[in-house]
């Protein structure tokens, strides 16, 4: 498990592999300047089912990795969580497609 800070305050813990594709996804937005939110949901925390938040390049994320090695990025699934980041709901974790 991992973790994704953002603006230094709010930290979600997620499966490494989950990180390693949100953030291909997310520094491809953001490198382009492109603003957005990102929905999860959370269950493990009392009271906090689903968290939103706004993601532009002034605003600080750090992907911090449980494990050394980077796990094998899914085409499929980046192409997946890029149209749902750039839908109007915005990025959300969806289910891994087959390669």
């Amino acid at each position: 498990m991992g973790t994704l800070t953002y603006d230094s305050k709010l930290t979600v813990a997620l499966d490494d592999r989950v990180l390693a594709h949100l953030q291909a996804v997310v520094w491809s937005k953001l490198r382009r300047g492109e603003q957005f939110s990102f929905t999860w949901t959370d269950p493990t925390r009392n009271g906090m089912g689903r968290t939103s938040v706004w993601l532009s390049p002034n605003i600080p994320v750090a992907f911090e990795y449980f494990g050394s090695r980077m796990p094998k990025l899914n085409p499929a699934w980046l192409e997946a969580l890029s149209k749902s980041a750039n839908s109007p709901g915005g990025l959300m974790i969806v289910p891994e497609p087959e390669e």
